[in-house]
This record gives structure tokens, C-alpha cells and sequence, in this order.
């Protein structure tokens, strides 16, 4: 992944270019010459170039001598490491009258994912504009993502008495606060740039992509919104079913510990020696009735099968009082 790299538009297309003055220039967590680059020779504030790299920052437009500075909300790449947590992150856009900076805080790319940057008419500031509409673009997909992602962690929930899937619609839940947090900063943003846009320079055909732009986030913020309360309802849907299975659980095994009871009590009592000595002592005899080989046999033949008779008729009483 390219640090730095250069733009420009060519025929109405963005195009990478090995050219170090190009109009369009990115820079993904500059380092300190870089820094100084940037706040030295294109006299960037230090304010906004650390808003740019900080991912709790909040959406807003400042005006500089010489440029505007835009800073806004775009969803990070996901990654097994997040464990169902997706992550916001922030981008700095410092528009000059001939050229554009981006500057990001995160090791990736404005322009590697979503449609390409084809039919750039309006210039730089089209360009910006779109880059804002393709962060709209990216939260719809995200979002998408989470609900497929819940669909899935349904059917396992149900299943099973485990909190890991709970924990994981607990992250995925959180995801969805910081995704309505970035979305909501984005639309004031672009209604700030909607209401500067003569100060900006922006003409007729960049405040109509604009209120195409603000049409679509408001629709991206209420589909979020009500993806949310889905997930919280079913959240809470959900730690009910984990509870009604554990109460099922031990339900039936409560049922088990009553059929063996009995079975228990017995075997625990013909196998004392106690009893034994006392059928001795009650016939005269010194040697236990039991002794002899065939009397064994079929003695606790006759036991063994009392116990399994005693356990159906136990566990048909229990069905028959609707306790199964």
C-alpha cells in the first residue's frame, strides 16, 4: 500500500501518476518529513491535520487562507482482528484552488474500493464531492454487511446456550452507534458545505450533486437507524431465547434426577451390608441367603429388572402429570 501517491484527472478520469506536483496528492499517516511538507510548504493548520488522523474527530468544514479544509467520516476496512466490531475512521480534504490533499490516518486508500472515478467534469471540487457521496456508498454496503452478518448470528443464537454469538451482536450493535454517529456528523458537514457553497466556489452543477449527496445520507441514516433498533430488539429478543434454554435444560435434567431417585434409594438400600447381617440374624442363618451362586443370579436378575420396571413407570407418571 502506497503511502503516498499522486493523481490527476486525465480525460475525465483519475488516474495515478508518478508526477510529484500533480493536482490531487494522498497521504495515508504521513511521517514527520512528510508533516512538515505538508504544514510547511502548503501552510496546512496543525489543527485540522490532526483532525484528519484522529478517528473520533467529528465532520466540519473550516476555512484557511488559501484553502478549505473539510474533514469527514468514512467506515475502516474490516479485519478478522476486529471481531465484529467495525470501526470509523477519519479523512482530511484541503481544497486549494489548484489542487486537492487527502490526508488519512489509516492504511488505505480513498479511491481503491467502490466505482471508478470516471467522468470528472466539475474539477476538484466534483472530485471532492464524490469522494463524500462514496462514503455514503460505503456505510449502505457496511450496513448491508452487519444485517447479513445478524441474519447468520440468528439461527446460531437459537441453538445454542453460549454467549459468544450474544457477545458478538453486542459488538455488532456498537458498530451501528459509531456508524449513526459518522453518518449524522457527514450530513451536517453537508449541509455546511451546501450553505458555503458560493464561498467555496462551487457552481450550479456542484449544489446539485450536493443535494443529490444530502438526499442520500439522510436515507443512509435512517436505514442505519432502523437496522439499529433492530438489533437492539433483537438482542433482547434473543437473551430470552439463551434463558428459555437453559431453563429447558434444566428442566429435563431435574426430570432425570427423579426418575433415577428411586432407583437410587433402592439399590443403595439392597446394597448395604446392614441388611444383609439383618436377614441373617432374622433367619439363622451365619451365611447370607444370596450366597449361593444361582440365588445370586437370579436374585439381582430380579433386581436389575424391578429397577428398569420402577423407571418406565416413573418416567410414565411424570408424562402422565405433562412434565416431560
Amino acid at each position: 500500500m502506497l503511502m503516498h501517491a499522486n493523481y490527476d484527472i486525465i480525460d475525465g478520469r483519475l488516474m495515478l501518476t508518478e508526477n510529484a506536483n500533480s493536482r490531487i496528492q494522498v497521504f495515508i499517516n504521513p511521517n514527520e518529513a512528510e508533516r512538515m511538507y505538508l504544514l510547511g510548504e502548503l501552510d496546512l493548520d496543525e489543527h485540522t491535520l490532526a483532525s484528519a488522523l484522529d478517528p473520533d474527530e467529528l465532520s466540519r468544514v473550516e476555512f484557511e487562507p488559501g484553502h478549505v479544509a473539510v474533514i469527514f467520516k468514512q467506515p475502516r476496512h474490516y479485519s478478522s482482528e476486529e471481531n465484529f466490531l467495525f470501526r470509523v475512521s477519519s479523512v482530511g480534504l484541503y481544497l486549494f484552488k489548484d489542487r486537492l490533499i487527502a490526508v488519512l490516518g489509516d492504511d488505505e486508500s480513498l479511491f481503491d474500493r467502490g466505482k471508478d472515478m470516471s467522468n470528472i467534469v466539475g474539477g476538484l471540487p466534483e472530485l471532492l464531492i464524490r469522494l463524500l457521496n462514496r462514503s455514503v456508498s460505503q456505510f449502505l454496503s457496511h450496513i448491508r454487511t452487519i444485517s447479513a452478518i445478524v441474519e447468520e448470528l440468528e439461527q446460531k443464537v437459537s441453538k445454542t446456550m453460549s454467549n459468544e454469538h450474544l457477545l458478538h451482536m453486542f459488538k455488532l450493535n456498537q458498530s451501528m452507534t459509531y456508524y449513526l454517529s459518522a453518518i449524522s456528523t457527514n450530513g451536517a458537514l453537508i449541509d455546511r458545505l451546501r450553505g458555503y457553497s458560493a464561498k467555496i466556489g462551487f457552481t450550479m452543477e456542484h449544489n446539485e450533486l450536493l443535494e443529490d449527496l444530502s438526499v442520500d445520507n439522510t436515507q443512509c441514516y435512517k436505514q442505519a437507524e432502523i437496522y439499529s433498533v433492530i438489533l437492539g430488539g433483537l438482542m433482547d429478543a434473543r437473551t430470552g431465547v439463551i434463558n428459555n434454554n437453559l431453563n429447558l435444560l434444566m428442566k429435563r435434567l431435574t426430570i432425570l434426577t427423579v426418575i433415577f431417585m428411586p432407583l437410587n434409594v433402592l439399590a443403595s438400600v439392597f446394597g448395604m451390608s446392614e441388611y444383609s447381617e439383618f436377614v441373617n440374624a432374622f433367619i439363622g442363618r451365619q451365611e447370607s441367603p444370596f450366597d449361593a451362586p444361582v440365588l445370586q443370579l437370579v436374585g439381582y436378575s430380579l433386581f436389575g429388572v424391578g429397577l428398569v420396571v420402577m423407571s418406565v413407570l416413573t418416567y410414565w407418571l411424570l408424562k402422565w402429570f405433562k412434565l416431560d
